[in-house]
């Protein structure tokens, strides 16, 4: 391969277009007759709630530069002009395949008594129902605008439904407005209609656009439309340029609602009269407005996914497993100092690193506490439990990253309640986020002190630890525990970058440790024992490490990446990537968990990050890449890594061109591997609960596969 080819645009796929096919696999969940009815309608509302945010994101970015005349190409050859061309006809025929979808599961909920109806066919007693309701419930918190009679014009709410009428006056039946109606956010979108007959349904938006007359007394409705705006919501951080960077980050979740709109969703019927108000009222373009015939915003249907009852319509649940190294263990810390312990969530459940924490500010032994928070839950155990720890007395030392996008605010309070309760608060590095999850425990034994750690591919988040597939170590182990405590002065500013043991960390020095491990995969491959990388991700877009794989490939080495959504690298280009092969699994749990393994000859290795391979991870980011040691953590994971390339009930293979193809069972016995992971982990937990002693599987001696 010469280095013509390798930087050829080619060789790589579109990163938006990428992301919209991940959306596409999420989409196909949701249409799968196989699944539960409100199993797909979950996945159904997902696929709205994920081009909310790629289109505040990344379409926002793409139009930015589109008018700043950027015409620079990207790797995949495309300039920002033809990407948003490409993106809208893509998410267009998307959209047209997720409203059919809806629809049809909606149609067969109605044979299960669960309707959600319009108000067309209706009965009188309904109707009457319903103007009790909205008089009572709804009519005394609307506030209706009159967007043309305002100067300046009111800034219309984005993400929030907004029913658009044309009236008319009594008077002057030629004088014509344009009123809006918000529909509030603490209003249900679906509201129960008295039944004898199972549940029946109707929309919020129906219920307020049926009674508009009573919002315009003495006017005539000519007509009116729902409508959703999205805004842009790419913010910069200019963190170093400022002193004070929680004010910084405030001021913009503050102005975020005043960006540009991107784009705008209508409902199929709007005439055309709106359609031209809407677009020169938000400025748009034509191709950033989608007609849709059904529900607009349809991240609404979680709360129909989330009622109660109708559990034959569900997946069966899986509840959390204990950890086993824990089940017969009466004190964490003697459990941690005798041997690390691997967690894999939420097949496993996450109360131990809460428990961690907890014990942590309740144990008079503990000296210190220092953690990194990017993302945690509204009602976070370990929020409470850091400040317990802090008005105990105890150094609290605690990174919040401010700039997590979409949790800035809840990330801003969490700042100042943990600096009220006395912990000592910091805000990363200049120019960098802080991604890495890392908890170090400082604790006074005997004679000495002694640090725990706990180190993760996923957030300090209790709630989402049950929906993603993340993995977790917790030692004792000096070495880790040394490059920990490091870490954390690093972040706090009392050292400099220094030489790591067991650590690698971004953006110093892990993009080119991961291109060390993949050169030395090739040099050590031969014909008779070819060398084998596994990677698991959520990404993979960095052109280095895609160059790298590439050699990797032509030099005979097997590559197998399980990659979750973005992958801009082409498998199975003669010539280039002919031994790459790339999977997705989409199931139950959302793949969050980010593992990396090299064969190396035969003396395997193992790692596990909070990184993705991403250019902003290993360039703008701080991540920590960890090795995990014992053979049979290394052995369980490798395992774990197999189960995934043999799936083949919920898995996706990309192909040359970067079209997705589902993976064919054929013949083959079926392997799910979210459902064997989790059996596996109810069988290890009852293994433990035997036995009476901590859990210490037999594994034959690892062998070079």
């Amino acid at each position: 391969m010469s280095k013509n080819e390798e930087f050829s645009p080619d060789c790589f796929i579109n990163r938006e277009l990428s992301w919209l096919e991940f959306n596409d696999r999420v989409l196909r969940e949701g249409l799968d007759e196989r699944l539960p009815l409100l199993e797909r309608l979950k996945f159904l509302a997902i696929v709205s709630s994920n081009l909310d945010e790629f289109f505040m994101i990344r379409v926002a970015g793409l139009m930015q530069a589109r008018s700043a005349g950027v015409r620079k190409r990207d790797i995949s050859g495309m300039t920002p002009n033809q990407q948003l061309q490409a993106v809208f006809r893509r998410v267009r025929v998307m959209v047209d395949e997720q409203t059919q979808g809806i629809a049809s599961v909606l149609d067969v909920l109605g044979r299960h008594d669960l309707r959600v109806c319009s108000l067309v066919d209706r009965t009188v007693h309904d109707f009457h129902f319903l103007h009790r309701y909205f008089s009572a419930k709804v009519l005394p918190i609307l506030t209706p605008l009159a967007v043309e009679n305002l100067d300046p014009s009111p800034l219309l709410p984005q993400r929030r439904l907004l029913v658009v009428a044309l009236i008319a006056g009594a008077a002057n039946p030629e004088a014509q407005s344009v009123k809006v109606v918000a529909i509030p956010a603490q209003l249900p979108r679906f509201v129960r209609l008295p039944s004898k007959k199972g549940v029946v349904l109707v929309r919020q938006e129906e219920i307020v656009q049926a009674h508009l007359g009573e919002l315009f007394p003495d006017q005539k409705v000519l007509c009116s439309a729902l409508m959703r705006i999205t805004r842009d919501a790419d913010v910069s951080y200019e963190d170093d340029e400022t002193n004070d960077l929680l004010r910084t980050v405030e001021q913009a979740v503050i102005t975020r609602p005043r960006r540009a709109a991107v784009r705008l969703e209508i409902s199929s019927d709007t005439d055309a009269r709106l359609k031209r108000w809407a677009l020169d009222e938000f400025d748009l373009r034509r191709e950033q407005v989608f007609s849709i015939r059904g529900i607009l915003d349809a991240t609404a249907l979680m709360e129909i996914v989330n009622r109660e009852g109708l559990d034959e319509l569900r997946v069966p649940e899986w509840s959390p497993q204990p950890v086993p190294d824990f089940i017969n263990s009466d004190d964490l810390w003697e459990t941690l100092r005798s041997d690390d312990v691997l967690l894999f969530h939420p097949y496993e459940t996450f109360d131990p690193v809460v428990q961690m924490v907890s014990q942590a500010a309740e144990d008079p032994d503990v000296l210190a506490i220092k953690q990194t928070l990017y993302r945690t839950s509204g009602d976070s155990p370990i929020i409470a439990a850091l400040e317990r720890a802090a008005q105990s007395g105890k150094e609290v030392t605690v990174l919040v990253e401010l700039k997590a996008r979409f949790d800035e605010s809840q990330n801003v309070n969490w700042a100042r309640r943990l600096e009220d309760a006395g912990c000592q608060v910091i805000y990363g590095i200049a120019r960098y986020k802080t991604h890495a999850k890392a908890l170090l425990v400082i604790r006074r034994e005997s004679d000495r002190i002694r640090r725990y750690v706990h180190l993760a591919t996923g957030n300090y988040h209790d709630k989402t630890a049950r929906l993603y597939s993340d993995i977790g170590l917790m030692t004792s182990d000096k070495a880790i525990a040394t490059d920990v405590a490091d870490f954390f002065n690093l972040l706090t500013g009392y050292s400099e970058v220094v030489e790591w043991s067991e650590l690698t960390i971004a953006p110093t020095s892990m993009r080119q440790r991961f291109i060390d491990m993949i050169d030395r995969e090739i040099q050590v491959s031969s014909l008779d024992k070819p060398g084998l990388i596994m990677a698991k991700i959520n990404s993979l877009q960095d052109p280095a490490i895609c160059r790298a794989l590439y050699r990797a490939s032509c030099a005979g080495v097997k590559v197998k990446l399980n990659v979750r959504g973005i992958c801009c690298l082409r498998p199975g280009v003669k010539g280039l990537s002919e031994n790459i092969q790339v999977r997705s699994i989409v199931d139950r749990f959302l793949e969050h968990a980010r593992i990396f393994y090299f064969r190396n000859g035969g003396n395997e290795e193992l790692y596990m990050s909070s990184a993705d391979w991403m250019t902003r991870n290993l360039s703008k980011r701080l991540e920590i890449l960890f090795p995990v040691k014992l053979p049979r953590h290394l052995r369980r994971l490798t395992e774990a890594m197999e189960t995934y390339f043999a799936d083949n009930m919920k898995a996706w293979q990309l192909c040359h061109d970067g079209s997705w193809k589902f993976v064919a069972r054929g013949t083959d016995p079926p392997v799910r591997s979210q459902k064997i992971l989790y059996q596996q982990a109810v069988v290890a937990a009852a293994a433990a609960r035997r036995s009476g002693m901590r859990f210490r599987p037999m594994r034959k001696p690892i062998k070079n596969r």
